[in-house]
């Protein structure tokens, strides 16, 4: 394959992920589930809240509506690029949730949007979310736990193979249950935890199944035949009105202590 050729598939993969992420936002689930997570932050007009992992800076332009002075920082260029082009007046920033751009209790509140599971090390996010929060500054995490995945199939068996060998493949995949103890460890008050269940019956979910069996399959937990065969039977629930997946999301909130920094 020529780096033409190359640069084009790449292109097209980061196009598409971009649908995808667009198709989720736009759910009115996810929108009630960003409202209630800026509910969590208990907002005050004209102070600054940091969204973690921000993509494409959906979540800044929200906050800045509700009269936050909002900063979206994210360790893909790629993304930013995205969000900058889509909110010409927001600001967003290169950095990975390890090491924030701002000074010691600077920010009055920190979110964090299905970034923890990606990370090797949460508890260094912790850490440093503790560090730029003011006291009294709260912090909220959402998240989804990717072996709670649940997927209506004819193949049980096959479906949790391709489930749970998905989420193998990230940091910590298990991160939205475990909000609650991290938190608590990180030395913050007032910790609270939600679930909120997400159900996509749609034929848009297609992509997401797609991207839940090939890297199980390319890790070669399941074989191609078996992933195909798996795809195509959701394809046919699809066509059929049939389609069922269910993701539980975790909300987790709490406030710095006046000794956390």
């Amino acid at each position: 394959m020529s780096k033409n050729q190359e640069a084009a598939e790449e292109h097209r993969d980061t196009e598409a992920l971009l649908a995808v992420l667009d198709a989720a936002d736009q759910m009115p689930s996810a929108t009630r589930l960003r409202a209630r997570s800026y509910e969590l932050l208990s907002l005050v007009p004209g102070a600054t809240v940091v969204d973690v992992g921000c993509g494409t800076g959906r979540a800044v332009a929200e906050l800045a509506e509700r009269g936050a002075d909002a900063v979206g920082v994210d360790p893909n260029p790629w993304m930013l690029a995205v969000a900058r082009e889509r909110w010409p007046k927001a600001d967003f920033r290169e950095a990975g949730a390890e090491n924030l751009p701002f000074t010691d209790a600077s920010v009055r509140g920190y979110r964090a949007d299905k970034v923890f599971h990606m990370l090797q090390e949460p508890a260094r996010a912790v850490a440093e979310a503790r560090r730029v929060l003011c006291p009294s500054g709260r912090i909220v995490l959402v998240g989804q736990d990717w072996d709670a995945i649940m997927i209506d199939s004819d193949d049980a068996a096959l479906t949790r193979t391709i489930v749970h060998s998905r989420a193998d493949l990230l940091g910590t995949p298990r991160a939205g249950r475990q909000y609650r103890s991290m938190l608590l460890d990180g030395g913050f008050d007032d910790v609270t935890v939600e679930v909120h269940t997400m159900a996509f019956t749609d034929p848009e979910t297609l992509p997401l199944l797609a991207r839940l069996a090939e890297p199980a399959c390319t890790s070669g937990a399941v074989g191609r035949d078996q992933a195909d065969g798996w795809l195509a039977e959701q394809r046919r629930r699809a066509e059929d009105g049939r389609l069922l997946v269910a993701i539980p999301f975790f909300v987790a909130s709490a406030s710095a202590s006046a000794s956390a920094n």
